[in-house]
């Protein structure tokens, strides 16, 4: 197991831009494929981004292709989410997330990961 710890978040305006990072306790890190989810009140936790342990493929929700980036830095043990444009809607408590499990066709779903992280609130003031 991995201890993940967000930051990052804040409040920012429409239209502008937030880096979330995601800093990976223990030497495991590069054997984990990695994720991102977002979290508003009252709703089920919903997929971000992802990013695969071996060759670094990433996957996006719809919502925010084209405006989100996820990135990993195996030498640093950090995992990154670049944010640009946002909206409104984006505001939520981001989650970053960790797992080992190999079949990379769950990758959207809450459960094929492991490890979380307690969450960083970004909120986007229109």
């Amino acid at each position: 197991q991995v201890q993940l710890v967000e930051s990052g978040g804040g409040v920012v305006q429409a239209g502008g831009s937030l880096r979330l990072s995601c800093a990976v306790s223990g030497r495991s890190f590069s054997t984990y494929s990695m994720g991102w989810f977002r979290q508003t009140p009252g709703k089920e936790r919903e997929f971000v981004a992802a990013i695969y342990r071996t060759d670094g493929t990433r996957d996006y929700a719809d919502s925010v292709k084209g405006r989100f980036t996820i990135s990993r830095d195996n030498a640093k043990n950090t995992l990154y989410l670049q944010m640009n444009s946002l909206k409104s809607e984006d505001t939520a408590v981001y989650y970053c997330a960790g797992s080992q499990a190999p079949f990379w066709g769950s990758r959207r779903t809450v459960g094929w990961y492991g490890s979380w992280g307690q969450g960083t609130q970004v909120t986007v003031s229109s």
